[in-house]
């Protein structure tokens, strides 16, 4: 710890500052476009230890609590609402893979920022706000990943089904 202050700052500034990281980061990522968002890439390419997201259904039961997560980016102008499939095209589907990037790497940039609160909190506090960023993000990165490969299968099915049906252009 840099700085010492009271235990009522050190609570005040922890709840700003992970309001202003967890919004910041929302609106900033929503502000970027979405063609910058490559979901192909090394960090974002489904592990063969995820079986297509499966392990997410067996390992953490997602079904049954996902859909109670709020996604901050339909907040903002720009955003990208995820709670609902509202087309099945593969452009649409693709789109929303992308942004499926986009609302995991703001959940690990937020986890990137937990060394700042080194510089006020005394140790245990640390801890305490590591539990939170913990819970505040690391669910939703599952969710994220567990989504895109439920869109890369979908995206497989409708790319087969439209090349038998000779729409493939």
């Amino acid at each position: 710890m840099l700085v010492e202050l009271s235990i009522t700052w050190v609570v005040a500034l922890n709840v700003l500052a992970w309001l202003v990281i967890q919004f910041g980061l929302a609106w900033a990522f929503t502000q970027i476009p979405v063609a910058r968002f490559d979901p192909g890439g090394t960090f974002a390419l489904l592990k063969n230890w995820e079986h297509g997201g499966r392990i997410y259904e067996r390992a953490f039961a997602i079904k049954r609590w996902k859909d109670k997560l709020p996604d901050a980016a339909s907040w903002f102008r720009g955003g990208f609402a995820k709670a609902n499939l509202r087309d099945a095209s593969p452009e649409f589907l693709e789109r929303f893979r992308r942004e499926t990037w986009r609302g995991e790497l703001v959940h690990w940039v937020a986890l990137l920022t937990l060394p700042v609160f080194c510089v006020w909190n005394p140790w245990w506090a640390v801890l305490v706000n590591a539990a939170y960023a913990a819970v505040a993000n690391v669910p939703c990165i599952l969710v994220q990943r567990y989504n895109r490969a439920r869109l890369l299968r979908l995206l497989a099915k409708r790319t087969e089904t439209m090349y038998r049906l000779g729409l493939n252009q």
